[in-house]
């Protein structure tokens, strides 16, 4: 079977999993009460208003886990040399283990440290068998070989993505469709940079992420929870690691591709950098919860909350048509401009409807 349908049925097969078991799993949670109350929110953040379940990461993580299992008993990750299906197997199952550490947060409610600590032994060990970021890109110079540097900055990286995924999940269906729209592109970039077995990961993860949206958009009927915010931020995280820095010392386009994955992500990525700088700089804990992130900006200025999320799904479709655009994907560039055009489509009415509450 031609290597694109590998893609194809791993997307599918993701996306009809999780359309059937979240209504399954929604059930669950309601019959045992696993449900998140906006009544029990001491800060006013939460923007539901009824009790929700929020495990609809379980569906997620089901249907990524799945598909990959399907694909590769058929035969779909070919004969990968043993490094490459180390470094598969180590997206896969630090996957697996994040993914348990959001579900453990989101049944028992683990404290922001205890988190942390489970979260950084899971991605040293992910560092372990090949998940790591070995170079860093300067500008006009070559790439920088990091040796051991490259486990600190690897565990920041696995962890720190996870967690702005986590952080930037606020509103219905937000983290949801931009990780889905984040997968895909990374599917896109890492076939370019011809590393099949990665880009099956991000067809899989891509087709969970949006399946779940039929559940999840505004108004949502259930949450993904830390499960699946975990699960999609390092996993998408990985991929990146696996799927494009590794081919940064043969890439044509080396000291771009080590950049690609962090333009991809730069959403989720500054949101959470500018939050914990706010935070630390009024002298407060980075893990306090408040309002500052964007989208609750975005809501405060009186945008509404369907349009936030859209607005926020073209600007993550923008940042990844630059990354398309940076790899000399043929029509990259033109995908771009097409983005900046939607981004300035959508901005143009979050700013008449700002504006218009304003006078």
């Amino acid at each position: 079977m031609p290597g694109e349908l590998y893609h194809l049925a791993a997307f599918l097969i993701a996306l009809t999993v999780v359309w059937w078991s979240t209504p399954i799993i929604n059930r669950f949670g309601r019959q045992r009460g696993l449900v998140d109350n906006p009544k029990n929110d001491e800060n006013n953040r939460k923007m539901h208003r009824r009790p929700m379940v929020r495990l609809g990461g379980v569906s997620i993580f089901a249907g990524t886990i799945t598909a990959l299992l399907l694909v590769w008993v058929f035969g779909g990750f070919g004969w990968l040399p043993p490094n490459k299906e180390w470094e598969i197997w180590g997206v896969t199952l630090g996957g697996v283990a994040f993914f348990l550490i959001g579900l453990a947060d989101d049944l028992y409610n683990l404290s922001p440290m205890r988190r942390l600590i489970l979260q950084t032994v899971v991605a040293s060990c992910a560092w372990g068998v090949g998940v790591r970021i070995d170079f860093l890109s300067v500008p006009f110079a070559d790439l920088v070989q990091l040796g051991w540097f490259s486990l600190p900055i690897t565990v920041i990286w696995l962890v720190g993505m996870a967690n702005a995924v986590n952080w930037i999940d606020g509103l219905d269906g937000l983290a949801a469709g931009g990780c889905g729209i984040s997968a895909v592109v990374m599917m896109v970039l890492t076939l370019f940079m011809e590393q099949p077995a990665a880009a099956l990961i991000a067809a899989a993860l891509a087709g969970a992420a949006l399946g779940f949206l039929r559940y999840n958009f505004n108004p949502a009927q259930i949450f993904m929870g830390d499960g699946g915010a975990y699960f999609m931020g390092f996993t998408l995280a990985g991929v990146g690691a696996v799927g494009l820095v590794k081919v940064a010392a043969v890439a044509t386009v080396a000291v771009t591709a080590v950049l690609l994955p962090f333009v991809v992500l730069a959403v989720p990525i500054v949101d959470m950098s500018a939050v914990i700088i706010s935070r630390i700089s009024q002298g407060k804990s980075p893990f306090s919860a408040d309002k500052r992130h964007l989208h609750h900006r975005l809501i405060q200025a009186g945008i509404s909350h369907r349009l936030t999320v859209l607005f926020i799904y073209a600007l993550t479709l923008w940042v990844g048509s630059i990354a398309l655009g940076l790899s000399n994907i043929p029509s990259g560039w033109g995908f771009a401009i097409g983005a900046t055009v939607l981004l300035g489509s959508v901005g143009w009415q979050a700013w008449r409807k700002s504006r218009k509450l304003r006078s």
